[in-house]
């Protein structure tokens, strides 16, 4: 038995990426912005949750599927977007989107991705969806939605909660922009972390080594490289403006991520997006703003039946994914807890990690006596306020 397939929940997996990963990729993955209070309510959030089960009821079989934008999906949750996961593992984002689409879910690709965009959409049999940064101006933006609507992708994700990049203290502390950066005296202080995991170093040099960004074609330059990412971010601010020109471009469905408060879902409506993403950026943009699922009754609320809703944030367990559905999400996403498989094991670890939350999602249902996923509303859960 391997050890991928000894892990039994979402924080083992965190464990053997940290053993894999240099302490500057591994905090990429886990930190979060300024104190981190954001970061750390995601999760803990779901200790306030009591559900309240049916007695007496025998489902056997409860049915996972749910619709989300019109597409079926085998199971309640997507993978979504993380940037520069090509550090964490080679070719990552193409072996997160193979791994999706074999469970029958969908796949989000950031548009700071290490990977073509055709490749990444030509990997996965599953619905993948393209997420938008602004980064290099609407121009370059215009490209990227051209290439992905080509590729296949059937929905856009536009994030609008980074007009600048978080304060994300453990990047700085641990010298990623140095280690990345190519200069050999800037990257000499730090080094000694990446060393020491001989095995993470050889599967980075062999993919390629230092990063860039495919999908970011810069007129003069070419690919943008990872250095310039957080100077692009402060260019390329998203408002509601912006979504007239992107919906008129892209002539398929809109989601707004990064939605927090009932009068942005209604924003996000108007402007013609199909759904919204109730998201704090996983406590890594504005740090002390209320978490996914605090948001969300909110959010739901004014959403009303004019727009779907989805959240993220804080998701480990199969019953934090049932939470946000008793509590009005069609879907949720999950982002580190595939994250730490991917760095784990590369495919395996992210099929490990979504294995893990079906599993966890069917039995909280078959305890709750609901017969499936499209059963459940908010009678079935108490979200206490502390």
């Amino acid at each position: 038995m391997s050890v991928i397939s000894r892990a039994l929940t979402i924080a083992d997996l965190r464990v053997l990426a940290q053993r894999r990963l240099p302490r500057v990729v591994f905090d990429y993955i886990e930190g979060g912005a300024d104190a981190e209070r954001t970061l750390r309510e995601n999760s803990r959030v779901f200790d306030d949750v009591t559900f309240r089960p049916r007695g007496a009821v025998a489902n056997r079989a409860v049915s996972l599927r749910t619709t989300v934008l019109g597409q079926r999906f085998e199971l309640p949750f997507l993978l979504a977007p993380i940037g520069s996961s090509r550090m964490f593992y080679p070719r990552a984002e193409e072996l997160a989107a193979a791994a999706a689409g074999d469970a029958g879910t969908g796949y989000i690709l950031s548009t700071l991705s290490g990977c073509r965009l055709e490749d990444v959409k030509a990997a996965t049999r599953g619905p993948a969806w393209y997420q938008v940064y602004l980064v290099g101006g609407r121009s370059v933006a215009e490209k990227a939605i051209a290439r992905a609507k080509a590729a296949g992708f059937t929905a856009l994700v536009v994030t609008v909660d980074t007009p600048v990049a978080g304060n994300r203290l453990r990047d700085p502390r641990n010298g990623t922009a140095a280690l990345l950066s190519g200069n050999p005296v800037a990257m000499l202080p730090h080094v000694g972390q990446v060393l020491t995991h001989p095995r993470w170093l050889a599967g980075f040099l062999g993919d390629g080594g230092l990063m860039q960004f495919p999908n970011v074609v810069m007129p003069d330059t070419g690919p943008m490289r990872y250095e310039s990412v957080g100077p692009a971010l402060a260019q390329s601010v998203v408002t509601w403006a912006d979504l007239a020109w992107i919906r008129d471009l892209w002539q398929g469905p809109i989601v707004v991520k990064g939605v927090l408060i009932g009068d942005d879902a209604r924003r996000a409506a108007d402007a013609g997006a199909q759904a919204v993403i109730v998201s704090n950026h996983g406590g890594r943009q504005l740090d002390g703003v209320a978490s996914g699922l605090r948001a969300l009754p909110e959010v739901v609320a004014a959403a009303g039946d004019r727009i779907e809703v989805l959240m993220d944030g804080g998701i480990r367990r199969g019953s934090d994914i049932v939470a946000a559905l008793c509590l009005g999400a069609k879907a949720v996403l999950v982002g580190r807890a595939y994250a730490y498989g991917m760095a784990a094991a590369g495919k395996p670890g992210v099929t490990r990690a979504i294995d893990i939350l079906r599993a966890d999602v069917e039995r909280t249902l078959q305890l709750l006596g609901a017969d499936g996923v499209e059963a459940l509303d908010s009678s079935y859960v108490d979200l206490s306020r502390t």
